[in-house]
């Protein structure tokens, strides 16, 4: 038996962690919930099935010893943590974004490697059906080259109404560290992370301040300091271009768009729900269409850490990848700042 805790007993925590570590308890044993509220420890404790609660995670790490720790905190309170367990030899599913810097990300990395633990981030999207297949026609040359990729993450009137997600010292910033971070892995998972050369990037910040509602709910413009939108250009070594666009609140016709889209020299792809097409001869012709996209992103993505832990050969979203897409972020963010160009 394993023996498993979580830091952090908020929503992510409990409705994608605990409940699938709920579905391993034959090899799993739960045993510790973290929280610096005594009371929110507790009450998760007790309906997720864990047998104690801790407000201190030193305190938690001397008595349980736990070999899998998930990581569920304000993102600023990533890096602290993950180096806290893995420095007491456990595996760790940490929440996205890796971290706040770039050089956290590497800090945790090598820690991890040097301790020969899995480290892995809930970049949960890539580990949906439809990516699988979209990935192996890539692989397998069904796209040719792709010269040009477009990642989406966008939100018309989604500016998170609970939690810290405004508040930039806390979460290191808005729709970019938040939702477009998962569109980038994406799409950096499918080319195969080739190397950067160069970022283009311009934020926003024109609605988020003067409104107060939207449809994720309610929050206080006068502390809203994070971005409503970006909007970045990656260029690649090897010629290729990625577009990457986010928002939490964006005037688009939408509701939302989170979706990545290929553009090679034989066949074109779109992940959610997985396309593949072409034209032959002029004739516009889908080689592959599913219908609906794969819905169980997030209990895969936990099935693979635990089952990556226990010893099999699984694909997980490993500490180096994430500190290419952490760096990724930042850069952007650099580039956003300064008005100008960050070469990599």
């Amino acid at each position: 038996m394993k023996k498993v805790a979580i830091i952090g007993a908020g929503q992510v925590a409990e409705k994608v962690h605990a409940a699938y570590y709920q579905t391993r308890t034959q090899e799993l044993e739960l045993v510790a919930v973290v929280d610096p509220d005594a009371g929110r420890a507790r009450d998760f404790a007790e309906q997720n099935g864990f047998a104690r609660s801790y407000t201190d995670a030193t305190a938690m790490f001397e008595s349980e010893k736990p070999d899998m720790v998930s990581i569920c905190t304000p993102n600023r309170f990533h890096f602290d943590n993950v180096m806290l367990a893995l420095s007491h030899g456990a595996a760790v599913m940490c929440e996205k974004p890796p971290a706040m810097t770039a050089n956290e990300a590497k800090e945790m990395r090598d820690l991890a490697m040097k301790k020969n633990l899995v480290l892995a981030y809930d970049f949960h999207h890539r580990f949906a059906t439809d990516m699988r297949e979209v990935k192996q026609a890539y692989a397998d040359g069904v796209l040719g080259e792709v010269y040009m990729t477009k990642a989406k993450a966008l939100r018309r009137s989604g500016v998170p109404g609970w939690g810290s997600f405004t508040n930039k010292a806390l979460q290191g910033g808005g729709p970019l560290i938040d939702i477009g971070i998962h569109m980038l892995d994406a799409a950096m998972y499918v080319l195969d992370f080739p190397q950067v050369k160069k970022v283009t990037a311009k934020m926003f910040q024109k609605i988020g301040t003067k409104k107060s509602e939207g449809t994720f709910g309610t929050w206080d413009p006068t502390k809203y300091d994070v971005e409503d939108a970006v909007f970045a250009f990656i260029e690649f070594e090897n010629g290729g271009l990625l577009q990457l666009e986010t928002s939490f609140v964006l005037q688009m016709k939408d509701k939302a768009v989170l979706n990545v889209e290929f553009f090679g020299d034989e066949a074109g792809a779109t992940l959610f729900p997985a396309e593949i097409y072409t034209d032959r001869a002029g004739e516009l012709v889908t080689i592959l269409k599913k219908e609906t996209a794969d819905e169980e992103r997030h209990a895969k993505s936990m099935q693979a850490f635990v089952d990556r832990v226990l010893g099999a050969d699984v694909m997980v979203a490993d500490a180096e990848q994430g500190y290419q897409v952490q760096r990724l972020i930042e850069a952007i963010y650099e580039s956003a700042e300064k008005g100008e160009s960050v070469y990599l």
